[in-house]
């Protein structure tokens, strides 16, 4: 399914283009401490969290990477390299409990570990840019290498994961795949009686067991959030209200639901608002004012236009049909290895879009007393037209549910 990419060559391009960006501004090497960074030049899928136990990759200019970890990955990471899917051979690890025999470093000398490996590679001055953390990173290695300067470099990971490459994207397509089943089995749970969590558990366990045939092996599979932002009433709040809630959802009732999955931690939003039955004309008028601000804010999802022009069309139509109090939020966001990442300041965010880049499109209105009424879609900036990748029904006789 999908194309096949050797997925080892992927991270080294990134490599590549890390290494170009070192010899433009004259840096030794890049270290990375973040977690989603870390997965992103390593391929590493970190079972741990590096504010408690640190990791950091070294990518130098004119030597192999190396990679620094908890003992708690020593076999997490080794199956990675058998099945090739990460690439990072120079593993140095590091112990959180003593040993009587075989004693590697210890958490707090971590300071030391990183100095060891800084001078075995010659990076004894000069600078090194640092993706996150550089006050950590600094504090760690002046004591021992005074002569070398830490620069932040963060802004390089975050240009080159806004802009994805064909194996982000065929996992970000895949993940869709899931999402559409998912939004499917939602439409049939949707009952009277029926509580919001239970609903939501229920399409979770049909689509783990979709995702576990589809996806077998090499693949992490996690069904991130499946249900509703509320219920009714309690939809008008964007993330409801102590969702999800034991609530019975009742005739009437608008449901914004909401499945999103993460494939290899690549994440995909698909959000739809059903009815349970037939909806009132102030339903339906919120309804389709908010289906057609979003096809026209999709419509722009295109290379050359800005970022804010998203969020400007879809106002546009709301504001036309008389709906503009009951917006609370941008009309969507960055997705891809978090699920909200840049870009995270839709409506003022003037850059120029490219193609290969990857936002949702969610523009909402809350009524409090009636309910929440959104789509989102996950779009990829394409160069004459975008492309949709999550691909449910918008069409409102086919989202009512009969009561």
């Amino acid at each position: 399914m999908g194309i096949k990419l050797n997925v080892l060559s992927v991270f080294q391009k990134r490599a590549g283009r890390i290494r170009e960006y070192l010899a433009e501004r004259d840096l030794k090497a890049l270290a990375v401490l973040g977690s989603v960074n870390t997965i992103y030049v390593s391929g590493f899928q970190l079972d741990v969290e590096p504010w408690e136990r640190p990791v950091v990759t070294l990518i130098p200019l004119d030597s192999d990477p190396l990679i620094i970890l908890n003992e708690l990955s020593i076999n997490h990471y080794q199956y990675g390299l058998e099945k090739k899917e990460h690439w990072i051979e120079d593993v140095r690890y590091y112990d959180e409990h003593p040993r009587l025999t075989k004693r590697r470093y210890y958490t707090v000398e971590i300071p030391l570990l990183l100095s060891e490996a800084l001078e075995e590679r010659k990076l004894t001055r000069g600078r090194v840019g640092v993706d996150s953390s550089l006050s950590a990173f600094e504090r760690w290695v002046r004591p021992r290498l005074p002569d070398l300067q830490a620069v932040d470099a963060s802004m390089l990971l975050r240009e080159m994961r806004v802009v994805k490459d064909d194996y982000e994207l065929d996992l970000m397509r895949k993940a869709a795949g899931l999402t559409n089943f998912g939004q499917d089995k939602m439409g049939k749970a949707i009952k009277v009686g029926k509580s919001h969590v239970g609903i939501g558990h229920e399409v979770a366990y049909a689509m783990a067991l979709e995702a576990a045939e589809r996806y077998p092996s090499n693949y992490s599979l996690e069904i991130e959030t499946i249900g509703f932002t509320g219920t009714g009433p309690e939809g008008a709040g964007p993330h409801g209200w102590r969702m999800p809630t034991g609530r019975k959802i009742q005739k009437g009732d608008s449901l914004p639901s909401v499945v999103a999955v993460r494939l290899n931690k690549y994440c995909v939003e698909n959000e739809r608002t059903y009815f349970l039955g037939k909806p009132t004309e102030k339903q339906k008028q919120l309804f389709e004012a908010v289906t057609e601000a979003q096809e026209k804010a999709i419509a722009v999802c295109v290379a050359g236009n800005k970022v804010s022009d998203i969020d400007a069309a879809a106002l546009k139509v709301i504001e036309a049909a008389g709906f503009g109090d009951y917006v609370y939020h941008r009309s969507g966001h960055g997705i891809g290895l978090e699920g909200h990442e840049y870009w995270d300041d839709m409506a003022f965010n003037h850059r120029i879009m490219k193609t290969g880049m990857v936002t949702s499109v969610e523009p909402a209105l809350f009524v409090y007393g009636l309910g929440g009424f959104r789509h989102s879609d996950t779009v990829i900036i394409g160069k004459d037209k975008p492309e949709i990748i999550t691909k449910t029904t918008k069409r409102l006789e086919e989202l009512t549910i009969p009561a």
